[in-house]
C-alpha cells in the first residue's frame, strides 16, 4: 500500500459552513493561502450558494478573488445552479462541484427537490462546464445512512453515483453525511459503485460522529480509492442533516497514511499549525487529535 493519496481538503467550504461563528473574509482567505502552503493539491475553497441557506459563505465572490492560486493547486467551488456556475466564473473559477444525495428524504428536506429533480437543476452547469473546459465533481450525500429515512438502500447510491458520472463529473465523492457508517458498510458500499463507476473516479467523505471515519477511510484504502476528503481541524458537518458532527480531521488523515507508508505531499507540521491556528479563530477546542497532541508535547 505504498502509494498516493489525494487528500481534498473542504475545510473551508464544508467545514466552515456548518460552524456558527461567522469567521470575517479576510480571516477564511489567510485561511486558504495557509492551507495552500501544506502542500494540499485540492482545496475546496468556497460555495457560490444562496446567503439565504449558508449565510457563513456568503463572501464567496471576495473571498475567491482575492485567495493566493499557488502553482499545482485547484481550487474547486460548490454551485447549486447554473446561477451559482455563472456567478463562480465571474471570479475565474476553474472547477465546480455540484451535490445530490441517495436519499430522496435528505434531498426534499435539504434543496426541495426529489433527486431526479436536484440533478435536472445542475444538468445545465454540466453542458455549460463541458463547454468551457470546466471541470466538475459530483458530491453524494447520505451513502450509508439518512438522518429523515433511515437506511439508505446501496442500489440507490449505485444509481445516483453512475447516473452523475454517466453525465460527465470526472469525480464522484461519496458522503457519509451523518456519519453512521462502519468499516464492513463502507467497503460494501464502495465496492458496489465500484462495480459501475470506475474507482480512479470515486473519492471518500467521512464524518465522524462515531468515532469512525479513520477506520471507514482504511477499509475504502484497502478496497483501492486512493482520493479523499477531510477538513482542516476537523470543522463542519451539515447544516441539514441533525446530529451530524464534524468531518473528519485532514490533521488525523495525513498522520494515518504516512504511518501506512503512503504519500500525500502534504506537510503535516504545517497542517496541524494551520489546524491549530484555526481553532483559536473558531474560539473553541475544535483542534483534531493530532494538533492537540503535537502542540500539547
Amino acid at each position: 500500500m505504498n502509494d498516493h493519496v489525494r487528500i481534498v481538503e473542504v475545510g473551508p467550504r464544508d467545514g466552515l459552513q456548518n460552524e456558527k461563528t461567522l469567521l470575517p473574509a479576510t480571516v477564511k482567505i489567510e485561511l486558504i493561502d495557509r492551507l495552500s502552503d501544506t502542500g494540499l493539491a485540492t482545496i475546496e475553497a468556497t460555495s457560490f450558494v444562496s446567503p439565504k441557506w449558508v449565510p457563513q459563505l456568503a463572501d464567496a465572490a471576495e473571498v475567491f478573488t482575492a485567495i493566493r492560486k499557488a502553482p499545482g493547486v485547484v481550487y474547486p467551488v460548490l454551485v447549486p445552479n447554473l446561477q451559482g456556475y455563472e456567478r463562480a466564473r465571474e471570479v475565474g473559477a476553474t472547477e465546480v462541484a455540484v451535490f445530490t444525495a441517495a436519499s430522496e428524504a435528505f434531498n426534499r428536506k435539504n434543496i426541495n427537490a426529489s433527486i431526479d429533480e436536484s440533478i435536472e437543476r445542475f444538468a445545465p452547469v454540466l453542458e455549460r462546464a463541458r463547454a468551457d473546459g470546466v471541470a466538475v465533481r459530483g458530491y453524494v450525500s447520505t451513502v450509508l445512512g439518512c438522518p429523515y429515512q433511515g437506511e439508505v438502500p446501496v442500489s440507490d447510491v449505485v444509481r445516483v453515483a453512475k447516473r452523475l458520472h454517466d453525465l460527465g463529473c470526472h469525480e464522484i465523492s461519496l458522503g457519509d453525511t451523518i456519519g453512521v457508517g462502519t468499516p464492513a458498510k463502507a467497503r460494501a458500499m464502495l465496492r458496489a459503485v465500484a462495480s459501475e463507476v470506475p474507482m480512479a473516479a470515486l473519492a471518500v467523505h467521512f464524518h465522524d460522529t462515531y468515532g469512525q471515519a479513520l477506520a471507514n477511510i482504511l477499509a475504502c484504502l484497502e478496497e483501492g480509492v486512493r482520493v479523499v476528503d477531510s477538513a482542516v481541524s476537523g470543522t463542519g458537518g451539515c447544516p441539514y442533516a441533525k446530529g451530524a458532527t464534524g468531518n473528519v480531521a485532514s490533521e488525523d488523515v495525513v498522520y494515518m497514511l504516512h504511518g501506512m507508508g503512503m504519500t500525500t505531499g502534504v506537510d503535516l507540521d504545517r497542517l496541524v499549525a494551520t489546524g491549530a491556528w484555526l481553532a483559536t479563530q473558531l474560539g473553541k477546542d475544535t483542534a483534531s487529535r493530532v494538533t492537540k497532541a503535537r502542540t500539547a508535547a
